[in-house]
């Protein structure tokens, strides 16, 4: 992928394509920030990931914040949700600073523009929108 770069899903079988080819940009350390209306497939996309990854668990952290999951060999996730985030001291309470700091680990964060100050500056960013006949937009970026 050349980023900025745009990508268009017809279908859940090309949102899988669409992810895989973004994995294959990732490696420990990166931090990926998805943005988008509520239903747009955020979620869904990080499953898709996760999934090309051996991990058949994964699911919203809305409610927990974050999810941990590890696959083989070695690539530890950490998947998170603003959306029910009040404050940015919620975050520092439960050690978000440290998840980022994680090398070893590919963070996901859903709804990253509720709190753009504790976003790191090299980061991936995803924003999704659904267009018409459920189709996704797909508008990667990166930051370095």
């Amino acid at each position: 992928m050349n980023f900025p770069c745009e990508r268009i899903s017809h279908s859940e079988e090309e949102t899988r394509l669409i992810a895989e080819e973004f994995l294959s940009e990732l490696k420990p350390g990166d931090v990926v920030v998805l943005n988008g209306d509520l239903g747009t497939g955020k979620t869904f996309f990080i499953k898709k990931i996760t999934e090309a990854l051996g991990i058949n668990k994964a699911n919203s952290p809305t409610f927990a914040i974050v999810n941990e999951y590890d696959s083989e060999p070695d690539i530890r996730i950490y998947h998170f949700d603003f959306y029910r985030i009040n404050k940015e001291a919620e975050l520092h309470d439960i050690g978000l600073e440290d998840y980022l700091a994680d090398n070893e680990a590919i963070t996901f964060i859903e709804w990253g523009e509720l709190f753009p100050d504790v976003l790191p500056h090299k980061r991936y960013e995803i924003k999704i929108e659904e267009s018409e006949n459920e189709q996704r937009k797909f508008r990667f970026n990166k930051f370095e």
